[in-house]
């Protein structure tokens, strides 16, 4: 990339690559989708194009092209919102497995925010921004997120700077009370290394089968989100959430008895930024992704690591970008054979 003598920037192919995690940063976060977040950053890097060729060109593309996405995404997410109202069962993003290089992608405010950047990307975080207006959301992100001051934020919004100041203060509300409830359930931030052990046992409660096995990786109040989105045969997902350390011991016990022996298999992945596994079916079966498991870490009264909440995708219109997809029905049939 290169400037003219106006100092107007001169887009070029290698500009356009470099923008392309940027955009898709801020669409993802927008959107808590791969696939629409994709569409729109194609939409995005296109219109970036086109300006550079008009009198004036783009004189600060990273800019530019984040107003662009932001705008994109806003639309998306405001049609988007219709078709999740009648959603089958609970929503929840699909899963991002290179959510690091996702969140340094953007730029934080701070260094206390790059801290945290895993956090922005996380289910559970984009699972509360749904609960936002997409204006709420968009400034939100800009500013507690992204780091843009409130006037730059309104004029990507398109708004005044007192409203992107109050669209930013009832979200950042809203989303510290649904923090403040989970805090009541037992969670907090675990470190890395610990979480990663907690994972792993409970991989291998998978493997054992055992309720006694699951019970011991579970707060007493933990949540199982399964996100079938109605594409998934009968007995695939649940149609709401699960919650106790029984019951949800229970529903996994139940899963894995069902033929996850043989069935399919279990690799460890990162999942938006925190431990998690992708589910594989076996190659008997044809092999292709299952789905995904992340997982929320919590405290309990005496100190220890629990897992607070389970989250599973099994739809697979949300799988598509990690890889080739398994035969559903041919492993129902599998099931159903008793096998």
């Amino acid at each position: 990339m290169t400037e003219d003598t106006a100092g107007t920037r001169i887009i070029d192919d290698d500009a356009l690559d470099r923008l392309r995690p940027l955009s898709f940063a801020v669409a993802y976060r927008m959107l808590g989708s791969v696939a629409e977040a994709e569409d729109v950053v194609q939409e995005a890097l296109l219109k970036v194009a086109q300006q550079a060729d008009e009198p004036g060109g783009v004189r600060n593309p990273d800019a530019f092209v984040t107003t662009v996405t932001t705008r994109l995404s806003i639309n998306v997410l405001r049609s988007a919102r219709a078709r999740r109202e009648t959603y089958v069962g609970p929503w929840l993003p699909e899963p991002l497995m290179d959510a690091t290089a996702v969140a340094h992608a953007a730029p934080a405010p701070d260094a206390a925010a790059h801290a945290e950047l895993a956090d922005d990307l996380s289910t559970a975080f984009l699972v509360v921004l749904e609960t936002l207006t997409p204006t709420e959301r968009a400034a939100f992100l800009l500013h507690d997120v992204l780091g843009y001051p409130h006037g730059e934020a309104a004029e990507i919004i398109g708004t005044t700077a007192v409203s992107a100041r109050q669209l930013a203060s009832r979200a950042r509300r809203r989303i510290e009370a649904k923090r403040s409830e989970a805090l009541g359930r037992t969670h907090a931030r675990r470190d890395r290394e610990e979480a990663n052990r907690l994972v792993g046992r409970f991989l291998a409660a998978i493997e054992e089968g055992k309720v006694e096995a699951f019970v011991d990786v579970l707060a007493d109040d933990v949540v199982f989100t399964g996100d079938g989105g109605g594409n998934v045969p009968p007995g695939f997902a649940i149609s709401k959430p699960m919650s106790g350390r029984e019951r949800v011991a229970k529903l996994l016990t139940g899963f894995t008895r069902r033929g996850m022996s043989g069935l399919a298999y279990y690799v460890p992945e990162d999942i938006n930024g925190a431990p998690g596994l992708v589910i594989m079916a076996s190659d008997d079966l044809g092999g292709g992704v299952l789905g995904t498991l992340s997982f929320e870490i919590g405290t309990t009264a005496d100190g220890s690591a629990r897992i607070a909440a389970a989250h599973g995708v099994v739809n697979p219109a949300k799988l598509g970008h990690l890889g080739r997809l398994a035969d559903l029905d041919r492993i129902a049939a599998y099931v159903r054979g008793g096998r």
